[in-house]
């Protein structure tokens, strides 16, 4: 019920659930563990100017708070409760939707890799013309009341000329995102503005273990405009070695349409694996700028939001560069502390950058995921 000023009692509509979700977090002096459902509903009532009521909040948990500090419970865990909804709710509205562009595979050394003789057209061979780009097609679905995301790497076949009406998938990857146990995403960091990072076991039949790291980072001028870069990593005897990278390039084409419509000739970008890569006296020096960060140490939620915002700075040297087209890079270190730094990053402007990492612990455990705005440090 709704409790007006001079104390009268509305009915209120029924309640919506809004997100549902598992965790564990620490906030402030707080240890909360629980299993929420968040609610909201309005009071059926007519006001003067009009506008409908704020929304009534209610939270139904199993909650356990252990604390060394007496504070309102309530305040802070239903604050916190919707710094996540608007963070996810901007997340799911730049994320979702039709990406097509390119694609291409390079190897650890940032040499572009031929496609398969087999798929490449007639025409092609007999001009003597080698294929290194994949056309591509990413449609992608990200759920506004769950943490949930569904996306699909489709390649297509060359074709000879612009004949995207004709097109024909070669392959289909789906990916899934759930904040669950039965989740195949190993670790997930999002940006309210689009951009994540995903970590993906890779099956295979050797003893080493091997995954695939995913920055997917938007171009924050222009945000129907993105990059994703996958490193592939092999873990032996903890220690983790780059085996090869994956570049898409895309652009925002439309809504969701589970790829039914393809860009075609209208995609704003072309094939890149041959052009140009980035000189390394353009990103190499002292960088420093805002790190939005994601800790997974002993973390029990598989889906976390990148926030806690610093300034950090980067020293950055070419030994360990690997350098990419369409202003890209990406490399893996590791420090003295026995860390390694597997980084990618996407040069916008001379001087600008926006760059993603994830850091491993000595024994090859993720501990944090970060996605930074970078200027040279003057």
């Amino acid at each position: 019920m709704a409790i007006l000023s001079n104390n009268t009692l509305l009915p209120l509509q029924p309640t919506y659930r809004l997100l549902s979700f598992p965790v564990q977090t620490k906030l402030n002096n707080f240890t909360f563990n629980f299993g929420t459902n968040l609610y909201y509903n309005y009071p059926v009532t007519t006001y003067p100017n009009r506008a409908r009521a704020a929304p009534i909040f209610t939270a139904s948990s199993n909650v356990d708070v252990s604390t060394s500090t007496t504070l309102s419970v309530t305040g802070c865990f239903c604050n916190y409760l919707l710094i996540i909804i608007k963070g996810w709710t901007e997340f799911v509205k730049n994320v979702s939707g039709e990406w097509d562009g390119f694609g291409a595979d390079f190897t650890k050394g940032g040499t572009p890799i031929e496609l398969p003789e087999s798929v490449v057209p007639e025409a092609y061979r007999e001009w003597e013309v080698k294929v290194f780009d994949w056309q591509t097609q990413c449609p992608t679905l990200a759920q506004p009341h769950e943490f949930s995301l569904m996306y699909k790497n489709i390649k297509l076949l060359p074709t000879v000329g612009c004949e995207a009406d004709a097109a024909t998938r070669y392959s289909i990857d789906e990916r899934n995102v759930t904040n669950n146990e039965q989740s195949p995403v190993l670790a997930f960091a999002y940006q309210s503005s689009g951009c994540y990072v995903a970590v993906w076991p890779v099956a295979d039949h050797d003893s080493d273990k091997l995954l695939e790291l995913e920055y997917c980072l938007i171009d924050p001028r222009d945000k129907e405009s993105r990059v994703r870069i996958i490193q592939v990593i092999r873990i032996e005897d903890s220690k983790l070695e780059l085996q090869n990278i994956k570049v898409f390039v895309e652009q925002w084409y439309g809504p969701f349409r589970n790829g039914d419509q393809l860009g075609g000739c209208s995609i704003r970008d072309s094939a890149f694996a041959v052009t140009q890569p980035l000189k390394p006296s353009q990103v190499t020096g002292v960088w420093q700028g805002l790190n939005a960060v994601a800790t997974f140490n002993n973390s029990q939620t598989i889906i976390l939001q990148l926030r806690d915002e610093s300034v950090r700075q980067t020293v950055r040297d070419e030994r360990s560069l690997v350098l990419l087209p369409k202003q890209l890079w990406c490399s893996l270190r590791e420090e003295e502390n026995e860390e390694t730094f597997c980084e990618v990053g996407w040069l916008l402007d001379e001087g600008r950058t926006i760059t993603s990492k994830c850091i491993f612990s000595s024994q090859a455990e993720l501990k944090e995921i970060a996605i930074a705005s970078e200027e040279v440090a003057g």
